[in-house]
């Protein structure tokens, strides 16, 4: 069977993996490593998934803690563990202990993973577009901050997600990006179609964490859109007018 693939980062100076779909056990739209606990697969499928990617980072099952993600900007302090069956509404998670494996899910929004490795603070954060102009990576640098983190230190890197090729999208969109900073127009071209825009949403989120103060920001460029044999993405499965899909995993732990 096919090892998980989780894709390093160099500028991440603590142990994670942005993973792809390959190394699971889920089949069809989920194949293979579906990591959604939210999602119609065979939950004992996204069980051996999930302990088959924290595994690969070093860690037993029950460190990989997860979320109910919303595309909202609440941060989940996650220094208490929680069950996993009992995952809080956020969209964000943030720790300073060891022994943790902080994770998201994604298939075409932003994973972004955090660290202050001199503190010993890391965060990890799904940014959809909602999400990213609500605030929430602002929103995770400050919880870490509140663990003792420095944002001159921290270091953030974007993971695979849609591409500006591959992400048409419509005027509430834009309006809602421009009602914030009319500036933001920077990170849309022109659509195929009238009244379509190719929104730059990891140029976007890049942006937002230089704005912010981190000490170093970076984006790894990979298109999940484009990219079908390695990553899962909602918006090619809904142009195909298929059904449900499966997630890839970003997580992050402290060494």
């Amino acid at each position: 069977m096919t090892a998980p693939e989780p894709i390093a980062a160099t500028l991440l100076p603590v142990p994670h993996g942005f993973f792809t779909r390959a190394g699971g056990v889920s089949s069809g739209g989920f194949a293979t490593l579906n990591c959604s606990l939210s999602g119609r697969d065979d939950p004992e499928a996204v069980r051996r998934n999930r302990a088959r990617a924290a595994a690969s980072l070093g860690h037993p099952p029950a460190a990989l803690l997860g979320l109910t993600q919303v595309h909202g900007v609440a941060v989940a302090d996650a220094r208490a563990p929680w069950p996993g069956d009992e995952r809080p509404e956020a969209d964000a998670l943030v720790t300073d202990r060891r022994g943790q494996l902080l994770g998201i899910v994604t298939a075409d929004c932003a994973p972004v993973l955090f660290a202050d490795a001199g503190a010993g603070v890391i965060g990890a954060a799904h940014a959809g577009w909602r999400g990213a102009v609500a605030g929430v990576l602002e929103a995770t640098i400050e919880a870490m901050e509140g663990l003792g983190a420095a944002r001159a230190r921290i270091v953030a890197v974007i993971g695979p997600c849609i591409g500006q090729a591959s992400y048409e999208v419509a005027a509430d969109l834009r309006d809602a990006v421009l009602a914030r900073a009319a500036a933001d127009a920077r990170f849309f071209a022109d659509g195929a179609r009238p009244g379509r825009w190719q929104f730059d949403l990891p140029g976007y989120c890049l942006a937002r964490l230089h704005a912010a103060g981190v000490g170093r920001a970076g984006a790894l460029g990979l298109d999940t859109l484009a990219e079908e044999a390695r990553f899962f993405s909602h918006r090619r499965r809904t142009l195909a007018g298929e059904g449900p899909i499966g997630h890839q995993l970003s997580a992050i732990a402290l060494p």
